[in-house]
């Protein structure tokens, strides 16, 4: 796998439909030893840890189903392998299944036979529900202790006082814009939701993308908050009928002026190259990977703050190879993985420490990709039938909708 394909599907509609984008992919993950390079991230992580008790012995291999370019062991890139040297140490080998989008993750944690995901926030909630995911035992994941104290009992791992998982990446879904279309950072989220004319001169309609994904409702929802505070949104995925009426007709209405829903990244970036778009909510590795192709490209996040997602390693109810589960956890929150995985996936770290870490390129990724945007973001969760102010729009009819405004109704 490539840089470049390294989010290939996203989180896109099809997926919601079919658990997948379209056939999944074969899983390509190299065995260990077919070449991957051990340095510079294989240094990665904690150091080497005693033997484990006898009760805790180590089962010999660790089954995870992870979004692509999450689980790297140098094959894509020598730079990126925070496997190698994880086995090495624990003698776990490491078996990755790489999922497109979040229906396609919980449909094979209901399948069963892994150990643990990385599962973002519009599906963690559904597989703690589902019982699909255990609570973790935060005292065999020292590492924990690290952890962003922002991120800690989040909301979208967290239920009933118990933690299902320790935090992964993080990240923030900015606006993409062109600077040749607009002179200045665009203000508001406005540019991509009601037509208008842009500092080019020209209108933005045919120009603009929305997110192929029934969890965008939220970003209208977000939208919605500041322009018309009169409907009493507070949380973007609390939505009562009258607020998520409100959101949809934002939706329907970008409908016209939407060049292209957008879930595949590397599509994206062609369009923002070739196919004339100025503008659309996207994620820090398009942007980086386009600003890297000296593209005129830049992001920002509006007036209105934005959407955003927040991974998390999560325990399968009835994982075979627990203890190299809580081994991978632990050695996944080490600050040298944590900063080459933000870097190569364009992603924030969730331990404060790896920002003090060398990159493997060098690049300042903490900044670049959003560390101090963190109070700007409002995180994906998995909308439900009950909310705080009472009887809220569950995320059933979020998927049912958006189809339906995708297709013009």
């Amino acid at each position: 796998m490539t840089r470049k394909t390294a989010l290939v599907c996203g989180f896109g509609i099809a997926g919601i439909l079919a658990a997948g984008c379209g056939k999944k992919k074969e899983d390509k993950t190299p065995a260990p030893g077919s070449g991957a390079v051990a340095d510079p991230a294989g240094s990665a992580g904690s150091a080497a840890t005693p033997p484990p008790a006898p009760e805790q012995k180590l089962e010999g291999q660790l089954n995870i189903i992870a979004w692509p370019g999450y689980i790297e062991r140098g094959e894509s890139d020598k730079a990126y392998d925070w496997v190698t040297q994880f086995e090495k140490e624990s003698g776990c080998k490491v078996n990755v299944k790489t999922a497109a989008t979040s229906d396609e993750m919980v449909a094979l944690m209901n399948k069963g036979g892994y150990d643990l995901v990385t599962a973002s926030g519009d599906a963690s909630l559904r597989l703690v529900a589902g019982k699909r995911v255990q609570p973790v035992d935060l005292s065999r994941i020292p590492a924990y202790a690290t952890v962003d104290e922002r991120l800690k009992a989040a909301p979208w791992y967290t239920v009933d006082g118990k933690s299902y998982g320790v935090p992964y990446q993080w990240g923030p879904n900015v606006l993409m814009y062109n600077t040749n279309a607009f002179k200045e950072p665009p203000k508001t989220w406005g540019v991509v939701f009601e037509e208008q004319k842009l500092a080019d001169g020209k209108s933005n309609k045919g120009r603009v993308q929305a997110y192929d994904g029934p969890i965008y409702v939220a970003d209208a929802a977000l939208y919605l908050m500041k322009k018309k505070p009169e409907l009493g949104i507070k949380d973007p995925y609390e939505l009562n009928e009258d607020q998520y009426k409100a959101a949809l007709e934002v939706l329907r209405n970008q409908k016209k002026l939407t060049h292209r829903y957008w879930h595949d990244a590397t599509v994206q970036m062609t369009d923002f190259k070739s196919d004339g778009v100025v503008a659309s909510s996207s994620w820090g590795y398009m942007v980086n990977a386009l600003v890297a192709e000296k593209q005129p490209i830049a992001s920002t996040i509006p007036e209105e703050g934005s959407t955003g997602w927040a991974d998390t390693t999560m325990l399968h109810a009835e994982a075979k190879n627990v203890n190299c589960a809580y081994k991978w956890m632990e050695w996944s929150l080490g600050p040298k993985v944590q900063i080459a995985l933000s870097e190569w996936f364009g992603s924030v770290p969730v331990v404060p420490a790896a920002c003090k870490e060398a990159a493997p390129k060098g690049t300042d990724a903490c900044k670049v990709n959003g560390f101090d945007r963190f109070d700007q973001v409002h995180f994906w969760r998995t909308p439900t039938g009950t909310c705080s102010q009472g009887a809220c729009v569950p995320y059933s009819r979020w998927v049912t909708d958006y189809v339906g405004v995708m297709s013009g109704r």
